[in-house]
């Protein structure tokens, strides 16, 4: 039942996205449905259907994946890479790393590139913190610690509900489902400063 139903959000979530490709003059943005097109495409992403940039198949972990000049799978790089499998394969793999899955999923969501190639610091600049009691599927769930002039984030994954986010989360792994408290150090929910 699951499978259908999510077979079925994707196919509105298509449709969706090619209704937002039509210039609109004068029409508000559906925001809430922005953001449930956005958990739905990660679940699409999750699932390894093909998307707009992607033909199929479970995407993989890549460091610095997504950061190309359009948002979507790249090679990764090996530049600042610090993961434990040796020697490091981002240079060679195409996938995605945490916040190149977020660009790419908000592009697709959103009709634009939002985010922009930077990492999760960057994004937050253009994002504003979400109370729990509000966060809603498709809100960004991110991870570090508050410094003396701000947050350093490390890792960001895409709400879905019921505790659980996508995300990209480490080299040797694929885009997956896990709770938001895999790791530690939650920050928050944030969402598009521009969102209601």
């Amino acid at each position: 039942m699951r499978r259908i139903v999510r077979a079925v959000l994707v196919g509105v979530v298509l449709l969706v996205c090619a209704v937002a490709a039509v210039p609109q003059v004068g029409r508000v943005p559906d925001w809430e449905g922005r953001l449930t097109s956005a958990a739905a495409l990660a679940y699409a992403v999750r699932d390894g259907q093909g998307l707009p940039g992607w033909d199929g198949g479970r995407i993989p972990y890549s460091w610095g994946g997504g950061h190309a000049a359009s948002p979507g799978p790249s090679r990764g790089t090996c530049l600042g890479y610090s993961g434990s499998i040796r020697p490091c394969p981002a240079a060679r793999t195409v996938g995605l790393d945490c916040s190149g899955l977020v660009r790419w999923i908000y592009d697709l969501a959103f009709g634009q590139d939002v985010l922009g190639m930077g990492t999760t610091d960057d994004h937050l600049l253009r994002l504003r913190q979400v109370a729990s009691p509000d966060v809603l599927p498709g809100d960004l769930v991110y991870y570090g610690k508050p410094t003396g002039d701000g947050l350093r984030t490390h890792h960001v994954g895409i709400y879905v509900g019921d505790g659980k986010m996508i995300n990209a989360l480490r080299t040797g792994t694929r885009v997956r489902l896990d709770d938001v408290t895999v790791l530690r150090d939650l920050i928050g929910y944030y969402r598009l400063k521009t969102a209601w």
